[in-house]
């Protein structure tokens, strides 16, 4: 019974590293840009996008369609990247264990 309760012990230190980790990603910003830097999109650790920049120059009312793309390319390519991050992060934490409901 020793052994469970120190079992019990480490799950709950590393539940809360994980915890904190993951308050920690929420401040982690990784950004992706697309049209050759003419849109950018900026993400966070908790896959929220908080900011996109985009050049007055791409800005054409002809072509929507063109900025639509842009800025869908540059919001995918910014949460991708933010995910790899937090999945790189977390996998430093968890020795690389893939645990269920942890992402």
């Amino acid at each position: 019974m020793k052994n469970m309760g120190k079992l019990m012990k480490q799950a709950q230190q590393l539940q809360d590293k994980m915890a904190k980790l993951q308050e920690e990603m929420a401040d982690k910003t990784i950004e992706a840009t697309a049209g050759g830097g003419m849109v950018k999109a900026v993400a966070n650790g908790k896959q929220q996008v908080v900011s996109i920049q985009i050049e007055k120059e791409v800005v054409d009312p002809e072509d929507v369609e063109m900025l639509q793309d842009l800025v869908l390319a540059a919001v995918n390519d910014a949460l991708g990247r933010a995910q790899e991050m937090v999945s790189e992060e977390m996998n430093k934490l968890t020795g690389g264990m893939n645990l269920p409901g942890m992402m």
